[in-house]
């Protein structure tokens, strides 16, 4: 009778998976402070993606972690950089899948952004005070898109929360001849602790903090204000991101847009659960799906989380 009035449920296609992928290594790194992720090498991405479409996940996110990195993160829109190599790598294997099973692999997504890639770990260019310059920034991000949407990417995803990054981004896909290659915009991103792992999982350079482009935790009626204004620009997809402080502007969001939305479950969610069922203090499967079930009840209709594939597993 529970499953029956169920009013929401999980789904496998509503999940993606986040994947990093790391130039110059031979074998998997795994990220401590996320238990059971690793930095990928290009032969272990194409197995994840493999799995992730056997699974029948609806997506995957691809952040890539170059071998060298500069003040204008060069190597984010290099034709045989990192993230684009692992683009054309999970293209393949979602072909290959899709190939073997007759069924629609996951949609692969690319993370639109330099933090991975500057020497300084910012999400754009920095002035010579040191301050993030957002016009500059949006140049940066334009070529970035277009160079991930040549490598085969199907969704580009820019998460610096520059102002108005998405209408840039989709004015040079156009012009570039990508008009079919949609936007999944980081559209209310917070300041969080909670990004903490993430930045062990990029390796990040990060000097400082993003608290001058990344929005306050105090301030709801701001992150709708910054949806409304990607989804004017174009945004195929909106996102809340953290996901699981920041349900009510999730629930926000959701009520006003008329595209998908999009929750991403950062990896400091998925650290203290980790954490807490390694310490038997919680019951893990139950806590992970009670997690991602309160996102898709907030108004998510997409959720990104590092579970994805288990969940995929739990729910078949």
């Amino acid at each position: 009778m529970r499953r029956l009035v169920a009013e929401n449920r999980l789904h496998a296609a509503d999940l993606v998976l986040p994947l990093f992928v790391k130039e110059g290594i031979d074998a998997p790194v795994p990220i401590t402070s996320m238990p059971g992720q690793v930095q990928h090498t290009e032969a272990t991405l194409r197995e994840a993606v493999e799995a992730a479409a056997r699974a029948g996940l609806g997506g995957v996110m691809l952040f890539g972690i170059p071998a060298v990195r500069d003040a204008v993160g060069s190597q984010a829109e290099a034709p045989e950089g990192v993230l684009q190599r692992g683009i054309r790598i999970a293209r393949e294997a979602v072909a290959a899948v899709e190939q073997e099973t007759g069924r629609p692999g996951p949609v692969v997504m690319a993370d639109t952004c330099l933090d991975e890639f500057t020497d300084h770990g910012h999400c754009g260019v920095l002035t010579s005070t040191g301050e993030v310059d957002n016009d500059a920034t949006l140049e940066r991000y334009a070529t970035m898109a277009v160079a991930q949407a040549h490598a085969g990417a199907e969704v580009v995803a820019p998460s610096g929360m520059m102002d108005g990054q998405v209408a840039v981004i989709r004015d040079a896909l156009d012009d570039a001849g990508y008009s079919g290659v949609s936007i999944l915009a980081y559209s209310a991103k917070f300041a969080s602790p909670f990004y903490g792992p993430f930045r062990e999982a990029v390796d990040s350079a990060l000097q400082g903090d993003r608290r001058t482009y990344q929005m306050d935790a105090a301030n709801g009626r701001e992150g709708l204000r910054e949806a409304d204004l990607d989804l004017a620009e174009g945004a195929d997809i909106v996102m809340v991101k953290p996901a699981g402080s920041y349900l009510d502007v999730l629930r926000g969001v959701a009520d006003r847009s008329d595209v998908p939305v999009a929750a991403y479950q950062v990896s400091g969610e998925y650290a203290m659960i980790e954490a807490a069922a390694a310490n038997g203090w919680i019951d893990r499967k139950a806590s992970v799906l009670e997690s991602v079930l309160g996102i898709k009840r907030a108004g998510a209709d997409i959720v990104l989380t590092y579970w994805a594939l288990e969940i995929a597993e739990w729910i078949a």
